[in-house]
């Protein structure tokens, strides 16, 4: 049952892209999407676990965790909606670069020699990735691409935090992080329709709450898996199963043709992947209350 929630989680983002992109098919930017849909769920949540709320003033570091959770939520949801679905996804997944960095830089972790040889995987992995016939060089070409890096690196800043949380009650953590993705989703969202990058909401036709209701259910549901199967199965098996959404992000937009799947991206995300496994299987086994991860 634990790996089965797990999976289930991963199925729900990893197939997240296509009601997104339903959403804003109807007028409703993505954004605006992510802000109300976490908006709700932090509302009724907010009411019916009100003892939820005083974690924040024993715990004010939730704030950075809300933060981060809302920079990777708004960086994920938006580019699997504009960009190639595949290579967003490989991108999000550069852990083993992100979480060697910030553990350096936050927490004094000196890498070890096989700490820098699977952050020498994953980047050779992002080369063969990017480096697309005609490009001079293999950095992000698009906006797409640069928010998949970007919301990798907020989804391993989520981690950092959590790490941080782990005599914070759950509940708060969850309710924190819900909170978080409605506020940062609605401030990117206002700031870009203020400049006119963006649609108003006022503009949407009611149709996108056809999927934005079963969307956001789901992701209750989802939190919910994340919290049952990670607090009960190994931090290196919990991260391994997690890497499933790259397959149904993979077999769902390449079926639908929302992706492209040519031997080179097969190659630099068999690299990408294989890094991650090997951080999964390196990491030292965490507390039983530290194994949740954050709502992707």
């Amino acid at each position: 049952m634990p790996a089965l929630a797990l999976i289930f989680n991963a199925f729900v983002w990893g197939v997240s892209w296509f009601p997104f992109r339903q959403i804003a098919g109807h007028g409703m930017h993505p954004l605006w999407a992510t802000c109300l849909i976490y908006l709700a769920i932090a509302t009724v949540m907010g009411l019916m676990r009100r003892h939820a709320w005083k974690g924040f003033a024993a715990f004010p570091m939730l704030a950075v965790l809300g933060f981060a959770a809302g920079f990777t939520n708004v960086g994920f949801n938006w580019a699997v909606t504009q960009g190639d679905v595949v290579r967003v996804v490989l991108l999000f997944y550069l852990m083993p670069l992100w979480s060697v960095l910030l553990g350096w830089l936050l927490l004094g972790e000196r890498p070890t020699g096989g700490a820098l040889a699977r952050v020498a995987l994953a980047l050779t992995g992002v080369v063969v990735v990017l480096k697309a016939p005609g490009a001079d060089w293999p950095v992000p070409s698009s906006l797409p691409d640069w928010l998949g890096v970007a919301a990798g690196f907020g989804f391993a800043v989520t981690n950092i935090a959590l790490r941080h949380l782990r005599q914070a009650p759950g509940e708060s953590r969850a309710l924190a992080m819900f909170c978080g993705c409605a506020l940062v989703a609605g401030i990117t969202a206002l700031g870009g329709t203020a400049l006119g990058a963006f649609d108003s909401p006022l503009h949407a036709s009611p149709g996108w709450l056809g999927w934005a209701v079963p969307l956001g259910i789901a992701f209750v549901f989802a939190n919910v898996c994340l919290q049952y199967g990670a607090a009960r199965l190994a931090a290196a098996a919990t991260s391994v199963i997690m890497l499933s959404e790259v397959l149904f992000a993979s077999v769902s937009s390449v079926a639908l043709g929302a992706a492209e799947m040519s031997p080179r991206i097969l190659a630099g995300g068999a690299l990408i992947v294989l890094g991650a496994v090997w951080a999964a299987f390196a990491r030292t086994p965490a507390r039983r209350d530290d194994r949740a991860s954050s709502p992707i």
